[in-house]
């Protein structure tokens, strides 16, 4: 499969829940990861391997359309609500127009390596074929645990309807119970930053533990493994360990409570 031949479609449509409160303040995929953005590192990731990216967005979309402004991406807004993995690809159905589709998560971080190289390297140009991890225990596909990146030929794609579902639910189940989905492990570290927990070692990783600190934050004080967003302070004699300050708020997700 050639670059030309491949349409990219990064998925940013989602409200992020379980990420909240930060995600009341900034769509999941602008929260920062290292020194970039979950959209930043995920446009990066698709665009080597494709001829144009499509991005979606629905939760505080007027975020997403102002930081892709000026960007050579095609914008599908979501909207009353959003369509989820499924519904996305037929709301791009035109434009993807006849193409095999190379679709992320832009929630999905991924440590050293290509992954998505190699998971494009090794399609064989007609079965679905999706980066997975092998987890010892039970998960999507058996034991492999689908991380949120995937090639997709075209007749996998040409009949989804623009109405919200998921790829799992009206195609994947079915298609890995007839033996018909390529599975690829990879050894690589991934993280879907889907909570508070997820997204500081995320973090971690991109930093290789060093504080991330969001140009705009002032710090007085000492960060430690922690992340601090545009905005927020860290007041003198102030040791933030292991936390994320952000959106108002301090979360310290590996904390346990008393007995914990």
């Amino acid at each position: 499969m050639t670059r030309d031949g491949l349409a990219g479609v990064v998925l940013a449509a989602g409200a992020g829940t379980r990420l909240r409160p930060l995600t009341d303040v900034r769509p999941k995929p602008l929260c920062p990861v290292g020194d970039r953005t979950l959209l930043d590192l995920a446009l990066h990731r698709v665009a080597p391997h494709v001829a144009g990216t499509a991005v979606n967005a629905h939760h505080r979309a007027d975020q997403l359309v102002a930081a892709l402004a000026g960007r050579d991406v095609h914008v599908s807004l979501e909207q009353p609500v959003a369509l989820g993995t499924a519904g996305a690809l037929g709301a791009l159905r035109d434009w993807i127009d006849g193409r095999p589709v190379l679709v992320s998560n832009a929630d999905a971080y991924y440590g050293a390596g290509d992954p998505v190289g190699e998971l494009v390297a090794g399609w064989d140009g007609d079965r679905p074929r999706l980066l997975c991890v092998r987890t010892g225990a039970a998960s999507d596909f058996g034991e492999l645990h689908y991380v949120g990146t995937a090639v997709l030929p075209w007749w996998s794609v040409q009949d989804l309807a623009p109405v919200p579902s998921g790829l799992y639910e009206v195609s994947w189940r079915e298609l890995h119970a007839a033996g018909r989905l390529d599975l690829a492990v990879t050894e690589a570290t991934a993280v879907d930053c889907g909570t508070p927990a997820d997204y500081l070692r995320a973090n971690m990783l991109a930093s290789c533990g060093a504080a991330v600190v969001e140009p705009g934050a002032v710090v007085e004080g000492e960060v430690v493994r922690s992340v601090v967003w545009a905005g927020e302070r860290v007041g003198p004699g102030e040791r933030l360990v292991d936390a994320v300050r952000a959106a108002g708020v301090t979360l310290q997700p590996f904390a346990t409570g008393p007995g914990g």
